[in-house]
């Protein structure tokens, strides 16, 4: 199931300014090997919502080859941090390349290894914490997350609607953790919560 119409999504990307050619190195080879990446409509709302915050600190959970990563650091200062983490030393390595020819290396502490052992080193708290790991760390993800966040920050998640496949009469354990999530999202005290329903559906909650 298509979350948005494919012609809106082509609409939306016609109307994007072009130019980054990292960028568009990075959505090339995601293309090439099939590498889940936020994208070119969601990673202008990234930020958007990090100058809207003026964040100063991200972490990520999960990071890939630092897609996302470039476009928080496009909306944040020179002095701006932002923690990265992954599970492969090539997806570091490409990433820090990247990060490097946009100007942003500095910003940048990419860590080996599981996002939810990685962020217990942290205190925080963070401006925002990107969730984007496998699915069934969700649920857990929430709690680690949302304790590290400022008042006022924000815990963006991608996939939370999961191309539909959360709505299955027999959901698999990726789409039973996305809704386990999802109930803590909107149960939850600690936060106000949205889900955005543009590409795979992008959670949205502010820690209040």
């Amino acid at each position: 199931m298509k979350i948005t119409s494919p012609a809106i999504n082509d609409y939306i990307s016609g109307l994007l300014p072009k130019g980054d050619r990292v960028l568009a190195e990075m959505e090339a080879l995601a293309r090439r090997k099939d590498f889940p990446i936020i994208g070119p409509i969601v990673g202008p709302f990234l930020r958007q919502l990090a100058i809207a915050t003026g964040a100063g600190s991200v972490f990520e959970m999960g990071s890939g080859f630092g897609y996302s990563a470039y476009w928080f650091a496009g909306g944040m200062s020179d002095s701006g941090k932002i923690i990265c983490t992954d599970g492969s030393e090539e997806n570091r390595d490409r990433a820090l390349a990247y990060l490097r020819r946009g100007g942003f290396d500095s910003m940048i502490d990419y860590r080996i290894g599981d996002a939810l052992e990685i962020i217990k080193e942290f205190d925080g708290p963070f401006d925002i914490i990107l969730n984007d790991i496998d699915k069934k760390g969700y649920p857990e993800a929430f709690d680690l997350a949302i304790p590290r966040l400022r008042r006022g920050g924000l815990f963006i998640t991608d996939n939370v609607l999961w191309s539909g496949r959360i709505l299955h009469k027999n959901p698999t354990a990726e789409s039973k953790a996305i809704l386990e999530f999802n109930g803590k999202l909107f149960g939850s005290k600690d936060v106000i919560a949205s889900i955005i329903p543009i590409r795979d559906g992008l959670g949205i909650a502010v820690r209040v």
